[in-house]
């Protein structure tokens, strides 16, 4: 599985860029393969502050629906159109084209408390 460095992650399995005051986040590989073939990502979250922890949104694979949660207090700024219309990108690209949201980060500092890549595959290893 694929864990790049220059990311930060959750427990919760999403994955942060951060860009300046703003980030990208998405699942990462872990997730999309233990969800399978994704078939609809649901944000209704566009324009809103939400907070660390909360729920941001859906990702819906074949058998299964689960929730997207926020890494760090942040307002949704955009949904990645190109999942809209191909959820299959989560699948193929998780960290590239299939990244899901774009948000401002109420406070960028949050996001050092995330785990690192050794972090993160050190608590999926378990």
């Amino acid at each position: 599985m694929n864990f790049p460095a220059e990311l930060k992650y959750t427990k919760d399995h999403e994955w942060v860029r951060v860009e300046g005051d703003e980030a990208v986040i998405g699942i990462t590989d872990f997730a999309q393969r233990e969800l399978g073939d994704i078939v609809f990502v649901d944000i209704n979250t566009v324009g809103e502050e939400v907070t660390a922890n909360e729920v941001f949104g859906t990702v819906e694979a074949v058998k299964t629906v689960s929730d997207l949660f926020m890494p760090a207090t942040a307002t949704v700024l955009e949904v990645n159109e190109a999942i809209d219309a191909s959820p299959e990108l989560v699948n193929t690209d998780p960290y590239g084209e299939g990244w899901i949201i774009r948000v401002k980060l109420s406070n960028p500092g949050d996001v050092d408390a995330l785990l690192s890549a050794d972090g993160y595959q050190a608590e999926i290893n378990g």
